[in-house]
């Protein structure tokens, strides 16, 4: 064999080697791409949260209907940012007593991933019959289509906001909001893929 030939079988075997390393190298950044794609698209799903009515203490049928209309207006003012879907379930379930059995028929009969259990509860002020301040706690429990309980928090809109006036609808906004905040928190911190409900 001559020098010639020698040389050219050598550069056609090095195209060769480049030709399968760029070919390999391609394929598995296409499945590295097309896999990390899948599971973006798996986080990306559109998760359903049913809510419950809250349960309103003291129990007072005239401020049952204002408290579920500005209970809900906080709640969809709030997920009106999110990529997630309110469900609202017109029954109000005990915030105290929650029947696991309960939670899971909701969520199986209405599509939803999570349900929340809420309680508004109104500071008693004076003596005798109910006198109403304007500060609430609003306290809720986040529960798994499975009826397991996920995490739960409250917010007092006079200790953490030092709220003295204002009207009572929008202490219950703000609590509402700061008990959908106080859940994320908790949620990021258990299931950090999981930022947003």
């Amino acid at each position: 064999m001559h020098s010639n030939e020698k040389a050219v079988i050598l550069h056609s075997k090095l195209q060769m080697k480049k030709i399968i390393f760029f070919t390999a190298v391609t394929t598995f950044l296409f499945i590295g791409f097309t896999s990390v794609k899948a599971q973006r698209n798996a986080d990306d799903k559109v998760k359903k949260v049913l809510y419950f009515n809250p349960e309103v203490e003291p129990d007072i049928d005239e401020i049952k209907d204002p408290t579920n209309n500005a209970f809900f207006d906080a709640v969809s003012d709030n997920f009106s940012g999110r990529r997630n879907k309110m469900l609202r379930a017109e029954v109000q379930v005990p915030y105290d007593s929650i029947d696991k059995q309960t939670i899971v028929d909701y969520c199986v009969n209405n599509d939803a991933d999570f349900a929340i259990v809420s309680k508004v509860r109104y500071f008693k002020v004076g003596l005798g019959k109910y006198v109403f301040s304007n500060q609430v706690v609003v306290s809720m429990k986040l529960f798994g289509a499975d009826g397991n309980l996920v995490t739960e928090s409250d917010h007092d809109t006079y200790r953490k906001n030092m709220r003295l006036l204002g009207s009572t609808v929008n202490s219950i906004k703000i609590g509402t909001e700061g008990a959908m905040k106080g859940i994320l928190k908790k949620l990021r911190k258990l299931k950090p893929t999981e930022t947003e409900l």
